[in-house]
């Protein structure tokens, strides 16, 4: 999918400087018991150092999942937009969308899951917001400056906050709220190359839809999972077909089809020429995006919609770092200290998250069983 992803995802500027387009990157926990008996507390701690590994190991390997393949779209999308000039988003996101609906019937066919089926109100939410996100954020980045755009990215994440304060009455303690205003603020000084906001009250109104509408689509990324029981792929299965439905209505009021042109236009859908290069781009676009949105719903399902924008966070800082080391990009004073105080944020966080996975220390032995005189105790987290 076409993320902002995101972030779902999922939202990537594409062509930052040549115009103003760009795609959205359309991105259970289970409880552990340890038993141990009263003469053996020192094998239990052992048992639940293993545990407490084991707990960040799934939701690090999403994260780098995530990362990895927001990454490669952005490069594959820009060959798509800039190298061959398809510059049919909606259309791109529908293609997305067909590929990942195509991708988890395959999964499951291959037992990766079993299918669950919910009914289609209880997921029709979701796919309308996943559809309008992109919709929106694509539509803002036109009637908005860069500028705006960049900075309503990074107000979904307080965004995000606000709506599970309100709606699920999830209150982040302070230090999490430390972290991520130095993220935002990190973030902030080193993407933001223009200080112009919009001009238009239509720019406006759409932008502010884009950031509220972004952050409702990754809190029911998670809460639709607690609330259907059922598990990421489960809950990509139900609502990519009513999201590429959606899109297939969308694309003819969006795009320019050109179906009744007298001749072949290039800058229409049917007048595109497609070559086995350009499909081949398209296709390795789609993949990524299957990758995307996968990934997108493991993070968020595995921790939590604010850990998914820290990730997404993580992301561009590692791709505004690369451009630096690797292709000579500048790197200013404002891009460095905002980098260096996005990283501080991120790790910050990453290690209140980690500290939070960590087992009971301190657990104190039954009193020995009369019958059998063994003590038992069993400590559930």
């Amino acid at each position: 999918m076409l993320q902002n992803g995101a972030t779902g995802s999922k939202n990537i500027d594409l062509k930052h400087s040549a115009s103003h387009r760009n795609l959205q990157v359309n991105d259970a926990h289970e409880d552990d018991a340890l038993l141990y008996t009263d003469t053996s507390l020192r094998s239990a701690s052992g048992m639940g150092a293993s545990v407490s590994t084991a707990a960040w190991v799934k939701p690090a390997a999403y994260g780098l999942l995530n990362i990895s393949a927001a990454t490669g779209i952005v490069f594959a999308n820009k060959a798509v937009l800039s190298v061959y000039g398809f510059e049919f988003t909606t259309a791109l996101t529908l293609l997305h969308t067909l590929t990942t609906v195509l991708g988890m019937t395959l999964f499951c066919q291959l037992g990766f899951f079993s299918p669950k089926v919910v009914p289609t109100l209880q997921v029709l939410p979701l796919a309308a917001a996943y559809v309008g996100y992109v919709v929106l954020n694509n539509l803002s980045l036109r009637l908005n400056t860069v500028g705006f755009y960049q900075i309503s990215k990074i107000c979904i994440m307080p965004t995000l906050i606000a709506i599970e304060i309100a709606l699920f009455g999830k209150y982040p303690s302070k230090k999490v709220l430390a972290a991520v205003v130095l993220v935002c603020l990190g973030v902030a000084l080193a993407t933001i190359t223009d200080h112009g906001l919009t001009t238009n009250l239509l720019g406006l109104l759409v932008g502010l839809a884009a950031i509220l509408v972004t952050a409702m689509y990754q809190v029911w990324a998670g809460s639709k999972q607690k609330e259907l029981q059922t598990n990421s792929m489960q809950l990509l299965h139900q609502y990519t077909p009513i999201a590429a439905a959606m899109l297939t209505v969308l694309v003819p009021v969006l795009e320019p089809i050109g179906l009744f042109e007298a001749l072949p236009d290039a800058h229409t859908l049917m007048g595109f020429k497609y070559t086995l290069t350009s499909v081949t781009a398209i296709a390795v676009s789609s993949v990524l995006g299957l990758l995307v949105s996968l990934s997108t719903f493991l993070v968020i399902g595995a921790t939590s919609s604010l850990t998914y924008n820290i990730v997404g966070h993580l992301k561009t800082v590692t791709i505004l770092t690369g451009g630096c080391l690797i292709f000579g990009d500048s790197m200013t004073v404002s891009k460095l200290a905002g980098v260096t105080l996005a990283m501080v944020g991120i790790a910050w966080y990453s290690h209140m998250q980690l500290s939070s996975m960590q087992p009971a220390k301190a657990l104190k032995p039954k009193t020995p069983d009369a019958e059998t005189g063994h003590a038992q105790q069993t400590a559930l987290r």
